[in-house]
């Protein structure tokens, strides 16, 4: 008798420090509370989060899967071993939704390759939020992740960003390492034609959020305090 293959549910979290039910759908809980199997990039962030949202779970009944810089690409396929003898596996991201900016793409491909159904639940996105905010081209827009560090390599990418934005009317998204968001909004402001807009979606879901769109020039005269605030950037040059 062929055993059935369990499912590979891939949960959001929290995008900071967050009641967890003020932005994750009851199917997250329920999900969380039903499963025993996680695979995770940070064993104590994973547990509190668990913790957080169900309280009454076994915290010694979990077992974990670490999946993070130091895991080997030839090590995830032993992750989803329990789905093939029937048992639902969780993928967890540290932040907002897994597999989006997230290690746990190479997972859920390898999902995909062995049968296993994929399950996506609801959550905070970063990147749609920050679009859905923005005023910008919600119809055509691309995510770059980390722009380089070199300054001129930078500006380069800067311009070169730009240059596209404008070419296939395409809001292009990136990120930088929150203390570094400052030094990125004072290089969009002396690299950037001043007529190119901008918005800034910061703190997104948590108390403190700010989302403001404007012209490079305006951000000249009206900038924002960034500093160790995980922030997205948008560009769009029409």
């Amino acid at each position: 008798m062929t055993t059935k293959l369990g499912k590979l549910f891939l949960i959001p979290t929290t995008l900071g420090d967050t009641n967890p039910l003020d932005v994750l759908p009851i199917t997250v809980k329920n999900t969380i509370e039903a499963l025993d199997i996680f695979i995770v990039e940070n064993e104590k962030t994973a547990r509190r989060f668990i913790k957080s949202i169900a309280p009454e779970k076994s915290q010694p009944s979990l077992q974990l899967f670490l999946l993070n810089k130091f895991t080997e690409f030839t090590e995830l396929p032993e992750f989803l071993n329990p789905c093939l003898k029937g048992k639902n596996v969780g993928l967890l991201s540290e932040a907002g939704c897994p597999a989006v900016a997230d290690p746990g793409a190479d997972v859920v491909k390898i999902a995909h390759q062995k049968n296993i159904e994929v399950v996506p639940l609801v959550g905070p996105s970063s990147i749609i939020m920050a679009v859905m905010g923005s005023g910008m081209n919600g119809q055509s827009f691309a995510f770059n992740g980390y722009l380089p560090i070199d300054k001129q390599e930078r500006k380069a990418e800067l311009q070169r960003l730009e240059r596209v934005s404008f070419q296939q009317n395409q809001s292009q998204l990136f990120i930088e390492t929150p203390y570094r968001n400052n030094a990125m909004l004072e290089d969009i402001c002396k690299v950037l034609h001043p007529d190119t807009d901008v918005c800034i979606a910061c703190d997104i879901t948590l108390p403190t959020e700010f989302i403001k769109t404007q012209s490079v020039q305006a951000w000249k005269k009206n900038s924002a305090d960034l500093h160790k605030r995980p922030a997205l950037f948008i560009i769009h040059k029409s």
